[in-house]
């Protein structure tokens, strides 16, 4: 059955990891853009983002799923494709997370480095880019990794949805042959080689760093 299924498992596969790496690109601009927003010394700034990551964290990944790809269409007046809307909500959830990782980065570099620089003029702005920031992605490398891996396990929750993912394509095989023990077993043993693979890199990294 599974020799019979190969491709349609490695081709959901593909779209999994497709969804995963669009949505955490996507998730990191704006992440990191509010993420720079919850430490500006502008309080609106620090408002929009602090409101931003307490509505999406607040909605069950599930339920946000559901509202755009069920619900936007009835207020937008047209139908969005079931990829999209998985990409959009995976970015909504993970972007929101991705802040609060930028924002404890930055908090990570002692303040007096900030000030010192400061003192020697430079701007606001300059002392983010040429002295914060670089030694904060260092700190926040290990953490996007394994919430790039939450983000792969997440991609599960949207066959809800009917996005044919690796989990439903295994749905699919086991509606049309009735037998779950091994299709299920395939795709966990493929989720652990992807997640472990990936964790041994955020564990490689955080070494390398500290």
């Amino acid at each position: 059955m599974i020799k019979n299924n190969w491709r349609r498992l490695l081709n959901s596969l593909w779209v999994t990891i497709e969804l995963t790496l669009l949505s955490f690109i996507f998730s990191l601009i704006i992440g990191v853009i509010l993420g720079l927003f919850s430490v500006s010394t502008i309080k609106v700034l620090r408002i929009i983002a602090s409101i931003y990551v307490d509505i999406i964290r607040g909605i069950p990944l599930m339920v946000l799923a559901f509202f755009i790809y069920f619900g936007l269409p009835g207020i937008l007046g047209f139908n969005i494709p079931v990829f999209i809307a998985g990409v959009v909500t995976l970015t909504l959830n993970s972007s929101a997370y991705i802040s609060e990782i930028v924002r404890g980065g930055i908090k990570a570099i002692p303040v007096g480095q900030t000030e010192a620089a400061r003192s020697l003029g430079l701007s606001y702005t300059k002392t983010m880019q040429q002295i914060i920031l670089p030694q904060a992605f260092k700190v926040m490398a290990p953490s996007f990794i394994n919430q790039f891996v939450i983000s792969l396990k997440d991609t599960t929750i949207l066959s809800a949805i009917g996005l044919v993912e690796l989990l439903q394509a295994g749905k699919i095989i086991v509606a049309r042959n009735l037998q779950s023990t091994m299709v299920y077993f395939v795709i966990a043993i493929m989720y652990l080689i992807l997640i472990t693979t990936l964790t041994r890199l955020a564990r490689l990294l955080d070494k390398k760093v500290n």
